[in-house]
């Protein structure tokens, strides 16, 4: 199986990880990621502002591209990215004259009908957890923690699981050997893009949500936001000097615990 891939910035930069394991373990399983041509920038945040369709060009810009290739759907890995063209999409296939006056602006290229589905990879891997099974060498034997955040559940509306009690990740946990630990910190936001002028907010969201995991048993969490990893990881040396309590944890993408299990060599590329 093919399926078109938008990758995003991030995942060209500071989350090459995340991507190089996806492609390797999704091989595995007999998925190609087929990363797509042309591609830009998504936008980063779905924009809420009800009269600025300039905030949705750049997500509408990436469908079409998809689009031209004659595809109907795209994955991509980044939770910010799924939520921002999740999002657009959901908006034109919903409000005819916002998806008119977009194709009106972008005058030269061709009009996006609206056809395009957006599925997270880790909806392809649910689909496929007998498959998933087969290829796992070395069971993770881990208590692991799923941390979903914000943008792969709100709005419900595409949400890539139930939006209140989500099982996704768990099963992919369940699936590689591992065992899911529940905890309640695993659908809050980790505090987003405070981390750039309100580091404190950050610190305190990182505490919570990682002493609750460890409180319950949690040897690691895995997430599949760049951002999330980013406060989740590079933070806890803040949190070590507010709380000096305060135990540690690993964070993991999910994908990198595939190639884990599917003994998969890999070289870590993150500085």
């Amino acid at each position: 199986m093919k399926i078109l891939y938008y990758p995003g910035c991030t995942l060209k930069t500071n989350a090459k990880d995340f991507e190089i394991a996806a492609i390797e373990s999704f091989k595995e399983i007999g998925v190609e990621l087929k990363e797509m041509e042309r591609w830009n920038c998504c936008g980063t945040v779905y924009s809420l502002a009800t009269d600025n369709l300039m905030y949705h060009l750049a997500a509408i810009r990436n469908l079409i591209r998809v689009q031209e290739k004659g595809e109907k759907k795209v994955t991509t890995l980044c939770s910010v990215c799924y939520n921002t063209l999740k999002q657009a999409n959901y908006m034109v296939r919903r409000e005819e004259d916002k998806l008119q006056k977009i194709n009106a602006f972008m005058d030269e290229e061709e009009d996006y009908k609206g056809e395009v589905e957006i599925i997270h990879p880790l909806e392809i891997l649910n689909e496929r957890i007998s498959e998933i099974k087969e290829k796992v060498k070395k069971p993770l034997n881990m208590k692991i923690a799923a941390y979903y955040g914000c943008l792969l559940l709100r709005p419900k509306e595409i949400a890539i699981d139930n939006f209140e009690k989500p099982s996704i990740m768990e099963n992919l946990i369940e699936a590689l050997g591992g065992t899911a630990v529940d905890f309640p910190y695993k659908n809050e936001c980790c505090g987003s893009y405070n981390v750039i002028d309100k580091e404190d907010v950050i610190v305190e969201r990182t505490y919570k949500i990682i002493s609750s995991a460890k409180k319950r048993g949690a040897d690691a969490i895995i997430t599949s936001c760049p951002l999330c990893y980013f406060n989740l990881s590079d933070m806890q040396e803040k949190v070590k000097k507010k709380y000096p309590e305060f135990s540690s944890l690993p964070i993991y993408y999910f994908s990198e615990l595939m190639t884990m299990a599917f003994g998969i060599k890999m070289v870590k590329v993150r500085e």
